[in-house]
């Protein structure tokens, strides 16, 4: 029998490394960027079209290439960072594998010109998945100036995989920020399809973050400096109250590499315990410089997992000098001692201006066309037929006296009951035919400022109220999508906004679209925007800034999801404008929100899929006090 087992041709190989180093347009942007650091770099240009996968360029001034080494650099597990084994517990270099260049170039096409500051004239190498196609000397500029084009050009299946522009453009960014805030002392630019997104100067590490996170979060940091014979700490941590929803801005380096940790980010999540919001996440940008030789980086080729080799000291450590240094700025955890009025169904409180603690008109302003309307749109007839679906619930309840109602319970069988739910799907829509609903006999009311308890003759429906009012406004601004004219309640003085760069080119992207939700918000350079108008059915008092921020923050969640555009626009746009947990409602809010939600198409989930609405029948109760 001839033997079978061969070895595989360097093509080849080189494309199967290729499936761990070079992910997406962003892994080939860490890599380029990381080899432009170690070669002692002080300006880095970087330069990408359509995301990275038309071209991914990187020029630096660093130390260059002989032209021996321009052509070796491509050959896998070759490395100018270590000699033998024991220096991988020695590395200080961002890259040390030899496996980078060999992977990209297997799946892309490489050009690349580089010069020694001694050298008269550089070299030029161009390869195509492997193969060279070219070597040269060549005129260039002193450093490297590497293009890489058409990513995954000989892997069609791999290019299909990639996501949409937007996606992929946000990954890059990521990469980008998170080695440009490690690197403060080097110029980095970026440049997307002609446009430049970040031009960050050598500076001092508060200002990078500033330039990278946007002027705005020069007010939340707050230092950390702690330093022991075993481990140096330093950066910067945010204020509780500017904590956010998302985890974007959450950042650990260990020597100079980003590193992702979940025990880690555990320590600091502890430091700022009882200080934080649920749900809510702080900005952190924590440096650790350690002995080389008491970390493991070589645990995957992304180098991003790393091993301690004593966790639970670097745990305790971290925890504690994030909690020293927001003792040191006076930032404790305050006690409430307001009364508790979410009892009272007829509580009213004054609640701040902005989005989360929107006015009690927020309900209100979204309408719902009365019975003598003569004209309806498609959409209003929909509403109009579930609602009267839905009224039906409520028909024929009389006030129960409860000692008669248990009595007759205890002397009658229980009558056959079928949930909301079920009932819906089975036939498409509600009647009253079993008995199990019913007309309620006092007004909704609230529990905690967050639940609303509305009685129908079966029990009684406990509802979320802001997973109810999401799904009313993600229906809701579907529908404007389908609109020519959206209605739009024009601002009286135009109002400025600023974002980060990132967030900045991510709305550029959107603007499109999120003006077709009734706002009219237009470019005015550098990062900045000009507000003209927003949609009618938010407060008059509503804070843009925070508005649009919290929408961005939420549509960067459901990057990664294959959603159509306008659908995650209505997704985040109805998260960030719904009324939040603990707002106070009047009975009339409460039952206009029940109203509308029960005119949805789909009532039962909000846009995330939380429950809007749980059903309590009465025999469940009575078995709960019978328990």
């Amino acid at each position: 029998m001839a033997d079978i087992i061969q070895l595989l041709p360097d093509s080849i190989a080189n494309q199967i490394a290729a499936g761990e180093v070079v992910q997406r347009p962003a892994s080939v942007v860490k890599e380029l960027l990381e080899n432009a650091i170690d070669a002692g770099s002080t300006q880095i240009k970087l330069i990408v079209k359509d995301a990275g996968k038309s071209l991914i360029q990187i020029i630096d001034n660093g130390c260059g290439m002989s032209e021996t080494d321009a052509r070796m650099s491509f050959e896998r597990h070759a490395t100018s960072k270590i000699r033998k084994a024991e220096d991988l517990f020695a590395v200080r270099t961002m890259g040390f594998r030899g496996e980078a260049l060999a992977s990209i170039a297997a799946v892309t096409q490489v050009e690349v010109k580089t010069r020694r500051q001694a050298d008269e004239l550089g070299s030029r190498i161009a390869i195509e998945g492997s193969e060279i196609k070219a070597q040269e000397a060549c005129q260039c500029a002193a450093g490297t100036n590497f293009q890489v084009k058409n990513l995954f050009f000989n892997i069609p299946a791999r290019r299909n995989f990639l996501k949409s522009n937007t996606v992929e453009m946000r990954h890059i960014l990521d990469e980008f920020q998170r080695i440009a805030i490690a690197h403060p002392d080097i110029f980095f630019s970026l440049h997307h399809n002609n446009t430049e997104v970040f031009h960050l100067p050598s500076t001092n590490l508060r200002q990078r973050i500033v330039g990278v996170f946007g002027n705005h979060c020069n007010k939340k940091l707050v230092p950390v400096s702690e330093e022991t014979d075993i481990i140096k700490l330093k950066g910067f941590v945010g204020k509780p109250e500017f904590s956010k929803k998302t985890r974007g801005e959450q950042l650990f380096y260990v020597n100079n590499r980003f590193i992702k940790s979940a025990y880690l980010n555990h320590a600091v999540m502890g430091a700022y315990e009882d200080l934080l919001q649920k749900d809510a996440y702080p900005l952190y940008v924590i440096f650790v410089d350690i002995d080389p030789s008491k970390i493991d980086i070589n645990v995957h080729p992304t180098k991003q997992e790393i091993k301690f080799e004593d966790e639970k000291l670097i745990y305790n450590y971290l925890k504690v000098s994030i909690r020293h240094a927001l003792g040191q700025y006076s930032i404790t955890p305050t006690l409430d001692f307001e009364q508790e009025t979410s009892f009272n169904p007829y509580a009213t409180q004054a609640t701040p201006s902005g989005l989360g603690n929107a006015p009690q008109t927020n309900l209100e302003k979204i309408t719902i066309p009365s019975k003598g309307n003569p004209s309806f749109s498609p959409s209003e007839k929909r509403q109009k037929n579930n609602l009267g679906n839905w009224e039906k619930l409520y028909n024929g309840l009389q006030t129960i006296d409860e000692s008669t109602e248990l009595e007759n319970n205890e002397n009658s069988s229980p009558e056959k009951s079928m949930t909301i739910e079920s009932e819906w799907s089975q036939k498409g829509e509600l009647d009253d035919s079993v008995g199990s609903f019913s007309k309620q006999s006092r007004a909704p009311y609230q529990i905690h400022a967050s639940y609303i308890v509305s009685q129908i003759k079966s029990g009684f429906l406990l509802i979320d109220q802001q997973a109810a009012h999401e799904r009313i406004l993600y229906e809701k601004y579907l529908e404007k999508f389908q609109s020519e004219n959206p209605a739009t309640q024009k601002t009286l003085f135009p109002q400025n906004i600023n974002f980060a760069p990132a967030d900045a080119a991510l709305l550029k992207g959107i603007l499109p679209q999120i003006n077709q939700l009734g706002f009219d918000v237009q470019e005015f350079g550098n990062d900045s925007f000009v507000v003209h108008g927003l949609p009618n059915d938010l407060p008059e008092d509503t804070n843009a800034q925070k508005t649009i921020e919290i929408l961005l923050e939420q549509y960067k969640l459901d990057l990664d999801v294959e959603l159509d555009t306008k659908e995650r626009i209505a997704k985040s746009m109805a998260h960030a404008a719904a009324i939040k947990r603990g707002q106070t409602l009047s009975p009339t809010e409460m039952q206009e929100l029940i109203d509308q939600l029960f005119a949805c198409s789909v009532p039962y989930k909000n846009v995330r899929g939380r429950n809007c609405f749980i059903t309590y029948e009465l025999d469940e109760l009575e078995k709960r006090f019978l328990a």
